[in-house]
């Protein structure tokens, strides 16, 4: 594999900063970082370029806080001004680096990807009803914070040899135990941790039906034995990446009872919505019929063979309005 240089000027252009820092603020132009960054924006540009170049860049301190939906997690958050706009800056340069190595069977944090492109694939795929009889299905145990520096590092050199570039990205990841959940550039670093990996699969492994979103992942054969025998190699790949592959790993007859993933529950004659989300979605529209999420529930419901479920809902939606809308009426 040819290794890449010459990349850290183009990170610290100033145009290229400039750039970054505009992508940075898209849909953040009241949060007080950048309300503040902004009163001295074109100054601020230029001490960051200045401490780019003569490499006295240093990662802020962190804000950590913990999160507890959709799942319980600590979150690592750092100011607009130096440290967003500085990986936006080296991303405008990664991300299409990035993205060439990853295989088209990851779809995480992936522009033209993501969950749906997922979905249409998965979909598509469980037509093959023969090849698709069951699935093993794993995630990593706590994989953002189990990510080795040292092996990721090493990872990156096999990629790059601008040791000017190398020098700036070993600063960023030994800022903060394994990859920081919140920081822009950790979801890149994540997916190319596991994107040699990919290819092992694929390449020397000849897995056919493989799909990755994040550190969840399904494959799909017809040989309920040979995924058993996949998982055991699988496991001892992982333990080099310093990973290990959660106790709940399953290898199960689809017919029988789908595959949870995403979000919705496929089986090869159709898709259903997660049990969960659909609740949840029951429960904000039972509390407050103009819920802000309606929309994109109804988007998630758009992907699946849940047309009666909108009905239902939308209907329930009506009653309680017409309900709520009655002089002296108190909401269900």
């Amino acid at each position: 594999m040819k290794r890449i240089g010459n990349l850290y000027a183009q990170i610290t252009s100033l145009k290229n900063i400039q750039e970054a820092d505009k992508k940075a603020q898209r849909g953040k132009s009241n949060q007080y970082g950048v309300l503040l960054h902004n009163q001295n924006k074109e100054g601020n540009l230029l001490i960051l370029q200045d401490m780019m170049v003569s490499k006295a860049y240093r990662t802020s301190a962190y804000d950590i806080f913990n999160i507890h939906e959709p799942k319980e997690r600590i979150v690592y958050r750092l100011p607009y001004f130096p440290d967003r706009i500085t990986h936006h800056a080296i991303m405008n340069v990664l991300e299409p680096i990035f993205v060439s190595t990853f295989t088209a069977n990851t779809y995480s944090c992936i522009k033209k990807r993501g969950i749906h492109k997922l979905l249409r694939n998965l979909k598509h795929d469980l037509k093959d009803v023969s090849g698709t009889t069951y699935c093993l299905k794993f995630d990593i145990k706590k994989f953002y914070p189990s990510v080795d520096h040292y092996t990721l590092k090493t990872l990156l050199r096999k990629k790059f040899k601008d040791q000017d570039l190398l020098w700036l990205l070993d600063e960023i990841i030994d800022s903060a135990p394994g990859l920081p959940i919140g920081n822009y550039l950790s979801q890149y670093l994540a997916n190319f941790y596991l994107s040699y990996f990919d290819h092992w699969l694929k390449e020397e492994k000849h897995v056919r039906y493989y799909y990755r979103y994040a550190d969840d992942i399904v494959i799909l054969d017809n040989d309920k034995a040979r995924l058993h025998a996949l998982l055991a190699d699988i496991k001892l790949y992982l333990e080099e990446l310093k990973l290990e592959v959660k106790d709940n790993h399953q290898v199960f007859p689809v017919a029988a009872r789908g595959i949870d993933f995403v979000g919705y529950v496929f089986y090869h004659s159709h898709i259903r919505i997660r049990k969960s989300i659909k609740q949840n979605f029951a429960r904000k529209l039972s509390k407050n019929p103009d819920h802000l999420s309606k929309a994109s529930y109804i988007g998630w419901l758009g992907h699946c063979n849940a047309k009666h479920l909108t009905k239902k809902l939308l209907a329930h939606e009506i009653t309680l309005k017409t309900l709520t809308s009655r002089p002296g009426s108190t909401p269900l």
